[in-house]
Formats: C-alpha cells, structure tokens, sequence
C-alpha cells in the first residue's frame, strides 16, 4: 500500500495540496510545517491530510501564523505562531457557524462561572483544600476542560499549564473572542462526521448530573443508534444530511444542530430549547440577554423542534410526548423545588444553616435535589429515557424531599442544628 505521508526529507520544494481538481503549491515555509511535524507528530500531519482543509488547501499557518504584535504567539522558525486558534480565525471562512455559536448557551459556558464565589470556594477550599501549590487541580483538571477558563500566556506568547491544554466550549482567548471549535470537531481532522455522532457530546453531558449520553442510550434514540448507527452515513454536506436516507434516528446534532425540513442548520444548540432544565427552576426561555439562564425564544424553539420530531413521528405521537414531558417538568417545579427552597429560606430566615453549606446535611440534599436528581427527571423526561426520569430521577427526588422535610422539621422544633 502506498503512503501518503511525506518523506523525511523532502528532494523538491515544490508540494501541492489538492483541492478538488485544482492543486496549490505550498511555500517553503509550509513545506517545512509539514515536513517538521510529519516527522514529529506524524499522526498530526495523518489529521490534517485526510481533511477537508487539506483538500481545500488551507494549511498550517493558515490557521496558526500569526502577526508579531499578536496577543498570543511566540516566534518559531523564521514566522510567528501561535499554538491556541481563537474562533476569530475560524470565522475568516466559517463566520455563520461563529456568529451563530455567539448567541447560544455553550458562550457563555465559562463567563457564566465567573462570578460564582461558591464554585470557586468549592473547588478550591473545599476540593482542593486550599493547598498552597495544588488547590487548583480540581479545577483545571475538572470545570476547565468542559467549560473553558480564560487563557493565559506567558512572557513568550505561550499558553500557560495553569489554563492550557484544555477542551472547554467556552474559553476566552487573549484575542477576546469566546469559543473551541474544536470541542467536538477535534484536530486536526475537523470532521462533521465525528460532531454529528453522539459521543462527540459525551465527554462533557455525561455523568451524576446531566448523563444527556447515558439517557440518550436509555432511549429509543439511542437503542437504534447502538443498534446500527456504524452502518449509517455521517459524511453528507450541510442540507444534504437527511433522516431517512443517511440515518435512522437522531443523534444530539439531528435535532440540536442539523438541518431537517424547515428548519435549517445552525450552530446555536438553545434555539431549539423550550425549558431551561439545567437551572435549579425550569422556566421557558424568553430572554436575548446571552448571559441570562433564559436565553432564546422557548415558543419558537418547540415549534422548531417539532418540525424536527415530524421527520419522524406522527403530529399526534410528537404532541403527546411533549404533554408527558412538560408535565413532568412541571411536577418537579412546583411538588420538589418550590417546596424545598421553602423549607431552606426558613431555615436562612432562622439561623439554621450551617456557614459552610457543604457540611450541612440539608445543604447537601438540597444540592442534590436540583442539581442532580431533579436534572435527570427533567432531562430524562424531555429525552425519553425512562430509567433516568424515574428510578435516577423521581425516585430519588422523593427521598430528598423526604429527608429535607425531616431535617427542616427538626431544626424547626429545636431551633438547633444537628
């Protein structure tokens, strides 16, 4: 079988890269890019020639050369680079998908930590527990690498270990811009293939308290797509990607992200959302504030999502599960959260909670309550998996309401804590 790896050493200087039938010669500069990194990180260079960049002859410094004044890159055989690749450099030929990614949630995934002393104290007094040298690593091994931190470099133009590497959808670059695109179209392959499959998710809407992978895989959804899905073609170009012909059931990207009927494909993944169900109440979207927990037009976006559903359901089969899920919403609203965060404020009012909430029995059921149990009956609900909506997700709700009523009743009567 023949390589299409580039030799060591390169006898000509004269390399193309094809688009198409077209081809572009690289410069000496680009060769020696390529020739650098074949030889070093040969399964960077593998990347990069089986994609769609390679085939359109976008290159190396295409993406990475930056100006010598730039606020991030260092000088590097004979041109300035810069390792990070802000979304500003994506946008030169994807500016809609960029535009677009600015309006939805995944933007403000890290400046929304921000001004959260308490997860701050958490992951850094009480996780890391104020070590001097190590109390960060919950958090750079942890909340960075799915939500993003803001990028530092050094005196050289270099990332720094303390915020870089890390795969969060919300990083700020020392550019300003907000973003990863390669969160879930890695590099250097950059595939819609590999984004539009579930586990391109996953690593990040995963685990105790919003298993979105693990529901998706409880659900009819997902029993097909475990079923078959290696049989199914990812590959079709934006609009031409259709259920029935190249899939069978969605993945997060069909009803999330892709185009289907209608409705077109956008890389806003709240546009198509009706409740916020991550918050500790779920309310209708109705907000264009970006930083708001209720960010987009929830009316629109079920409408949006319907079209989407009636790809492959029945209107009648769409409209009931909506009615179950909404209901089921619902009832944690108003029968679990509301009750409970009563309960707390009299317990505030009263002086019987501890200072540090994370010693406090009650604190941490009520924590659990929304942020865990409660997301996963909602989410499990809304996702058609019924294991997580009910013995993840209600059942479990019900004993922390139990045991928060215990504790509050007690407190109450004695007016002490335990």
């Amino acid at each position: 079988m023949k390589s299409n790896r580039l030799p060591a050493a390169l006898p000509m200087m004269l390399v193309f890269v094809f688009s198409g039938a077209a081809a572009q010669e690289l410069s000496k500069l680009e060769e020696r890019c390529i020739e650098c990194h074949d030889r070093n990180q040969p399964a960077m260079v593998a990347d990069w020639r089986s994609s769609q960049h390679a085939e359109e002859g976008v290159t190396c410094l295409d993406c990475h050369q930056v100006d010598e004044d730039a606020p991030m890159g260092a000088r590097h055989k004979g041109t300035h680079v810069s390792v990070l690749v802000p979304p500003t450099v994506c946008a030169q030929c994807h500016e809609d998908q960029v535009e677009q990614f600015n309006q939805s949630g995944h933007f403000r995934a890290y400046r929304q930590q921000i001004p959260k002393d308490s997860l701050h104290a958490l992951t850094s007094i009480h996780e890391g527990r104020e070590h001097p040298e190590l109390g960060d690593a919950p958090n750079e091994t942890g909340c960075i690498q799915c939500h993003g931190t803001e990028i530092k470099v050094d005196d050289e133009g270099l990332p720094t270990p303390e915020t870089w590497p890390n795969s969060g959808i919300g990083n700020i670059y020392p550019d300003g811009s907000t973003g990863s695109c390669g969160v879930c179209h890695t590099r250097h392959k950059f595939s819609n293939a590999e984004a539009r499959k579930p586990h391109a998710c996953a690593s990040c809407h995963l685990g105790p308290d919003h298993p979105n992978i693990e529901i998706y895989e409880n659900s009819k959804h997902g029993h097909i797509y475990l079923t078959e899905g290696h049989t199914w073609d990812f590959e079709g170009p934006t609009g031409e990607w259709k259920p029935g012909e190249d899939y069978r059931a969605p993945t997060c990207a069909t009803c999330h992200m892709s185009e289907v009927g209608d409705v077109e494909a956008t890389h806003n993944v709240t546009e198509r959302l009706y409740w916020v169900q991550w918050a500790k109440r779920s309310n209708v979207r109705d907000s264009d504030n970006i930083m708001s927990p209720t960010l987009g037009d929830g009316e629109e976006g079920r409408e949006k999502m319907l079209i989407v559903c009636e790809a492959c359901h029945s209107i009648r089969h769409t409209d009931g599960f909506f009615a179950q899920a909404d209901k089921a919403v619902n009832l944690y609203n108003e029968a679990y959260y509301e009750p409970a965060t009563e309960m707390r404020e009299e317990l505030r009012e009263k002086g019987l909670l501890k200072d540090n909430q994370w010693a406090d029995d009650f604190e941490i059921t009520y924590y659990h309550l929304w942020h865990h149990e409660g997301r996963r009956a909602r989410m499990g609900a809304t996702h058609g998996a019924p294991d997580y909506a009910h013995w993840h997700g209600f059942f479990e709700l019900m004993q922390d309401l139990y045991k928060l009523e215990q504790i509050h009743e007690k407190r109450i009567e004695t007016g002490e804590i335990e």
